[in-house]
Protein backbone atom coordinates (compact mmCIF):
# COMPACT_ATOMS: atom_id res chain seq x y z
CA UNK A 1 0.00 0.00 0.00
CA UNK A 2 1.38 3.44 -1.13
CA UNK A 3 1.22 6.33 1.60
CA UNK A 4 0.38 9.40 0.09
CA UNK A 5 3.57 10.67 1.48
CA UNK A 6 6.66 8.44 2.64
CA UNK A 7 7.34 8.07 6.16
CA UNK A 8 8.66 5.73 8.63
CA UNK A 9 6.57 2.31 10.01
CA UNK A 10 6.67 2.58 13.00
CA UNK A 11 5.55 6.84 13.15
CA UNK A 12 2.64 6.02 11.16
CA UNK A 13 -0.93 5.79 13.49
CA UNK A 14 -3.12 3.27 12.10
CA UNK A 15 -6.78 5.31 14.08
CA UNK A 16 -6.87 8.05 10.77
CA UNK A 17 -7.35 5.18 8.44
CA UNK A 18 -11.54 4.81 9.87
CA UNK A 19 -11.62 8.55 10.31
CA UNK A 20 -9.65 11.56 11.91
CA UNK A 21 -8.09 11.68 14.98
CA UNK A 22 -8.06 15.36 16.11
CA UNK A 23 -7.14 18.15 13.42
CA UNK A 24 -6.92 16.76 10.18
CA UNK A 25 -3.70 17.27 8.18
CA UNK A 26 -6.25 17.03 5.51
CA UNK A 27 -9.31 18.63 4.37
CA UNK A 28 -10.86 17.22 1.10
CA UNK A 29 -13.56 20.00 -0.37
CA UNK A 30 -16.25 18.94 -2.41
CA UNK A 31 -18.46 21.95 -3.97
CA UNK A 32 -21.90 20.67 -5.16
CA UNK A 33 -24.63 22.19 -6.76
CA UNK A 34 -27.79 20.01 -7.29
CA UNK A 35 -26.01 16.86 -7.12
CA UNK A 36 -28.16 14.51 -5.14
CA UNK A 37 -27.40 11.73 -7.82
CA UNK A 38 -23.28 11.58 -8.19
CA UNK A 39 -22.91 12.98 -4.38
CA UNK A 40 -22.54 9.38 -2.30
CA UNK A 41 -20.59 7.27 -5.11
CA UNK A 42 -18.23 10.48 -5.73
CA UNK A 43 -17.51 11.03 -1.88
CA UNK A 44 -17.33 6.91 -1.23
CA UNK A 45 -14.65 6.65 -3.72
CA UNK A 46 -13.01 9.68 -2.30
CA UNK A 47 -13.01 8.58 1.11
CA UNK A 48 -11.84 4.83 -0.29
CA UNK A 49 -9.42 6.19 -1.87
CA UNK A 50 -7.95 8.46 1.27
CA UNK A 51 -8.76 5.00 3.69
CA UNK A 52 -6.11 3.36 1.82
CA UNK A 53 -3.32 5.96 0.75
CA UNK A 54 -2.90 8.55 3.42
CA UNK A 55 -1.07 7.54 6.20
CA UNK A 56 -2.49 10.79 8.42
CA UNK A 57 -5.70 12.26 9.62
CA UNK A 58 -8.13 13.47 7.23
CA UNK A 59 -11.43 14.99 6.45
CA UNK A 60 -14.10 15.04 3.59
CA UNK A 61 -16.01 18.26 3.49
CA UNK A 62 -18.68 18.37 0.95
CA UNK A 63 -20.22 22.03 0.84
CA UNK A 64 -23.88 22.57 -0.86
CA UNK A 65 -23.86 25.87 -2.70
CA UNK A 66 -27.89 26.13 -1.73
CA UNK A 67 -28.63 22.98 -3.20
CA UNK A 68 -32.41 23.09 -4.63
CA UNK A 69 -32.64 19.26 -4.51
CA UNK A 70 -31.77 16.77 -2.06
CA UNK A 71 -28.33 17.27 -2.41
CA UNK A 72 -28.08 18.70 0.98
CA UNK A 73 -30.23 15.72 3.23
CA UNK A 74 -28.03 13.36 1.27
CA UNK A 75 -24.71 14.31 2.20
CA UNK A 76 -25.95 14.40 6.15
CA UNK A 77 -27.32 11.07 5.83
CA UNK A 78 -24.09 10.21 4.20
CA UNK A 79 -22.00 11.90 7.01
CA UNK A 80 -23.87 9.40 9.82
CA UNK A 81 -21.90 6.28 7.91
CA UNK A 82 -18.67 8.22 7.22
CA UNK A 83 -17.02 9.80 10.62
CA UNK A 84 -14.31 11.74 8.05
CA UNK A 85 -17.44 13.54 6.25
CA UNK A 86 -18.39 17.40 7.23
CA UNK A 87 -21.26 18.75 4.97
CA UNK A 88 -21.55 22.53 5.36
CA UNK A 89 -24.92 24.04 3.45
CA UNK A 90 -24.63 27.62 2.26
CA UNK A 91 -27.31 29.76 0.90
CA UNK A 92 -25.73 31.18 -1.80
CA UNK A 93 -24.25 29.38 -4.83
CA UNK A 94 -20.71 30.39 -5.88
CA UNK A 95 -17.83 27.80 -6.37
CA UNK A 96 -15.38 30.37 -4.99
CA UNK A 97 -17.81 31.23 -1.93
CA UNK A 98 -17.95 27.99 -0.45
CA UNK A 99 -13.98 27.26 -0.91
CA UNK A 100 -13.14 30.59 0.64
CA UNK A 101 -15.69 30.10 3.69
CA UNK A 102 -14.49 26.56 4.31
CA UNK A 103 -10.91 26.91 3.87
CA UNK A 104 -11.08 29.73 5.97
CA UNK A 105 -12.70 27.72 8.99
CA UNK A 106 -11.17 24.61 8.40
CA UNK A 107 -8.35 23.86 11.22
CA UNK A 108 -6.26 21.49 8.78
CA UNK A 109 -3.13 21.80 7.49
CA UNK A 110 -3.45 21.08 4.03
CA UNK A 111 -6.79 22.32 2.32
CA UNK A 112 -7.47 21.04 -1.63
CA UNK A 113 -10.95 21.16 -3.27
CA UNK A 114 -11.85 18.70 -6.28
CA UNK A 115 -14.87 18.47 -8.68
CA UNK A 116 -17.48 16.06 -7.39
CA UNK A 117 -17.50 14.68 -10.95
CA UNK A 118 -14.08 13.44 -9.93
CA UNK A 119 -12.45 14.35 -13.99
CA UNK A 120 -9.70 14.26 -12.27
CA UNK A 121 -7.77 10.86 -11.79
CA UNK A 122 -7.01 10.31 -7.83
CA UNK A 123 -3.67 8.77 -8.53
CA UNK A 124 -2.56 12.63 -8.74
CA UNK A 125 -3.57 13.38 -5.18
CA UNK A 126 -0.55 12.14 -3.74
CA UNK A 127 2.08 15.05 -5.59
CA UNK A 128 -0.69 17.13 -5.50
CA UNK A 129 -0.66 17.20 -1.49
CA UNK A 130 3.26 15.68 -0.97
CA UNK A 131 4.27 18.98 -2.58
CA UNK A 132 2.65 21.09 0.69
CA UNK A 133 3.25 18.83 3.37
CA UNK A 134 7.19 18.51 2.27
CA UNK A 135 7.48 22.26 2.53
CA UNK A 136 8.24 22.49 -1.03
CA UNK A 137 5.36 24.07 -2.34
CA UNK A 138 2.65 27.06 -1.55
CA UNK A 139 0.20 25.50 -3.42
CA UNK A 140 -0.30 23.10 -5.79
CA UNK A 141 -2.70 22.26 -8.87
CA UNK A 142 -3.87 19.74 -11.04
CA UNK A 143 -2.69 20.88 -15.03
CA UNK A 144 -4.18 19.28 -17.93
CA UNK A 145 -1.65 21.21 -20.01
CA UNK A 146 1.53 20.60 -18.55
CA UNK A 147 3.81 17.45 -19.86
CA UNK A 148 2.80 14.19 -19.10
CA UNK A 149 -0.95 14.81 -18.66
CA UNK A 150 -3.34 13.11 -20.34
CA UNK A 151 -6.41 14.35 -21.43
CA UNK A 152 -9.86 13.38 -23.31
CA UNK A 153 -12.59 16.07 -24.42
CA UNK A 154 -13.89 17.62 -26.87
CA UNK A 155 -12.19 20.04 -29.27
CA UNK A 156 -14.17 22.96 -28.08
CA UNK A 157 -13.73 22.87 -24.79
CA UNK A 158 -9.73 21.70 -25.55
CA UNK A 159 -9.39 25.20 -27.58
CA UNK A 160 -11.62 27.49 -25.12
CA UNK A 161 -9.24 25.66 -22.21
CA UNK A 162 -5.83 26.89 -23.99
CA UNK A 163 -7.60 30.03 -25.38
CA UNK A 164 -8.23 31.25 -22.05
CA UNK A 165 -4.53 30.25 -20.25
CA UNK A 166 -2.98 31.93 -23.37
CA UNK A 167 -5.21 35.47 -22.28
CA UNK A 168 -3.78 35.04 -18.87
CA UNK A 169 -0.54 35.13 -19.82
CA UNK A 170 -0.61 38.23 -21.81
CA UNK A 171 -2.77 40.00 -19.51
CA UNK A 172 -1.61 38.69 -15.79
CA UNK A 173 1.33 37.38 -16.88
CA UNK A 174 0.57 34.03 -15.64
CA UNK A 175 3.18 31.48 -14.86
CA UNK A 176 1.08 28.31 -14.55
CA UNK A 177 -0.04 26.09 -17.24
CA UNK A 178 -4.15 25.62 -16.39
CA UNK A 179 -6.44 27.93 -14.13
CA UNK A 180 -9.35 26.13 -14.43
CA UNK A 181 -8.81 22.57 -13.62
CA UNK A 182 -10.94 21.55 -10.55
CA UNK A 183 -8.04 19.85 -8.55
CA UNK A 184 -6.12 21.85 -6.51
CA UNK A 185 -4.40 22.18 -3.00
CA UNK A 186 -2.66 25.30 -0.49
CA UNK A 187 -0.93 24.79 2.85
CA UNK A 188 -3.66 26.61 5.44
CA UNK A 189 -0.97 29.28 5.96
CA UNK A 190 -1.06 29.86 2.55
CA UNK A 191 -4.64 30.10 2.63
CA UNK A 192 -5.33 32.64 5.38
CA UNK A 193 -3.03 35.59 4.03
CA UNK A 194 -4.58 35.05 0.42
CA UNK A 195 -8.27 34.60 0.73
CA UNK A 196 -8.66 37.74 2.41
CA UNK A 197 -7.68 39.44 -0.84
CA UNK A 198 -9.70 37.40 -3.36
CA UNK A 199 -12.73 38.87 -4.45
CA UNK A 200 -14.11 36.09 -7.30
CA UNK A 201 -17.08 33.98 -5.56
CA UNK A 202 -17.32 31.75 -8.12
CA UNK A 203 -15.17 29.93 -11.05
CA UNK A 204 -12.80 33.27 -11.10
CA UNK A 205 -11.96 32.21 -7.39
CA UNK A 206 -8.90 29.80 -8.70
CA UNK A 207 -7.44 32.16 -11.03
CA UNK A 208 -7.36 35.01 -8.48
CA UNK A 209 -5.63 32.92 -6.13
CA UNK A 210 -3.30 31.84 -8.64
CA UNK A 211 -2.36 34.97 -9.67
CA UNK A 212 -2.39 36.20 -6.55
CA UNK A 213 0.37 33.53 -4.94
CA UNK A 214 2.49 34.49 -7.91
CA UNK A 215 2.69 37.69 -7.38
CA UNK A 216 4.04 37.41 -3.90
CA UNK A 217 7.08 35.28 -5.24
CA UNK A 218 5.01 31.75 -3.70
CA UNK A 219 5.87 28.65 -5.04
CA UNK A 220 2.51 27.03 -7.34
CA UNK A 221 3.83 23.11 -7.87
CA UNK A 222 1.98 21.48 -11.06
CA UNK A 223 0.97 18.42 -11.02
CA UNK A 224 -0.12 16.71 -15.02
CA UNK A 225 -3.12 14.74 -14.78
CA UNK A 226 -5.15 12.56 -16.11
CA UNK A 227 -8.49 14.12 -17.06
CA UNK A 228 -11.82 12.78 -18.70
CA UNK A 229 -14.12 15.07 -19.54
CA UNK A 230 -17.66 14.99 -17.93
CA UNK A 231 -20.85 15.07 -20.36
CA UNK A 232 -22.96 15.76 -17.67
CA UNK A 233 -20.89 18.96 -16.85
CA UNK A 234 -22.86 22.22 -15.30
CA UNK A 235 -20.97 24.79 -16.42
CA UNK A 236 -22.61 27.31 -18.79
CA UNK A 237 -19.58 27.85 -20.77
CA UNK A 238 -20.53 31.03 -22.53
CA UNK A 239 -21.19 33.22 -18.92
CA UNK A 240 -18.59 31.44 -17.08
CA UNK A 241 -16.09 33.21 -20.14
CA UNK A 242 -17.46 36.37 -19.50
CA UNK A 243 -17.44 36.59 -16.09
CA UNK A 244 -13.66 35.38 -16.22
CA UNK A 245 -12.97 38.04 -18.88
CA UNK A 246 -14.55 40.23 -16.12
CA UNK A 247 -12.49 39.10 -13.81
CA UNK A 248 -8.99 39.24 -15.91
CA UNK A 249 -9.76 42.88 -16.00
CA UNK A 250 -10.19 43.97 -12.48
CA UNK A 251 -7.47 42.41 -11.73
CA UNK A 252 -5.07 44.36 -13.93
CA UNK A 253 -6.95 47.31 -12.64
CA UNK A 254 -6.52 46.54 -8.85
CA UNK A 255 -2.67 45.78 -9.46
CA UNK A 256 -0.94 48.19 -7.84
CA UNK A 257 -3.95 48.93 -5.32
CA UNK A 258 -2.75 44.93 -3.78
CA UNK A 259 0.59 45.11 -4.52
CA UNK A 260 1.70 46.34 -1.21
CA UNK A 261 -0.09 43.42 0.63
CA UNK A 262 1.40 40.88 -1.12
CA UNK A 263 4.67 42.70 -0.54
CA UNK A 264 3.99 41.99 3.10
CA UNK A 265 3.00 38.43 2.00
CA UNK A 266 6.07 37.38 0.44
CA UNK A 267 8.11 39.02 3.32
CA UNK A 268 6.21 36.87 5.83
CA UNK A 269 5.94 33.80 3.96
CA UNK A 270 10.07 34.41 2.61
CA UNK A 271 10.09 33.32 -0.74
CA UNK A 272 12.11 36.36 -2.56
CA UNK A 273 11.37 38.45 -4.81
CA UNK A 274 7.92 39.74 -5.55
CA UNK A 275 7.13 38.74 -9.23
CA UNK A 276 5.26 40.64 -11.57
CA UNK A 277 5.37 43.78 -10.18
CA UNK A 278 2.98 46.82 -10.95
CA UNK A 279 3.52 48.93 -13.66
CA UNK A 280 3.83 52.45 -14.15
Amino acid sequence: MTALVDMPQEKVNPAPRTGPVGHPVLDVVIPVYNEEVALEASVRTVHDYLVQHFAYPFRITVADNASTDGTFQKARALARHLPSLRVVHLERKGRGRALKQVWSESDAAVLAYMDVDLSTDLSALAPLVGALMSGHSDVAIGSRLARGANVVRGPKREFISRSYNLILRASLHARFSDAQCGFKAIRADVARELLPMVSDTSWFFDTELLVLAQRAGLRIHEVPVDWYDDPDSRVDIVSTARDDLAGVWRMQRERRGLAPQLADVRDRMGRGALLDPPRG
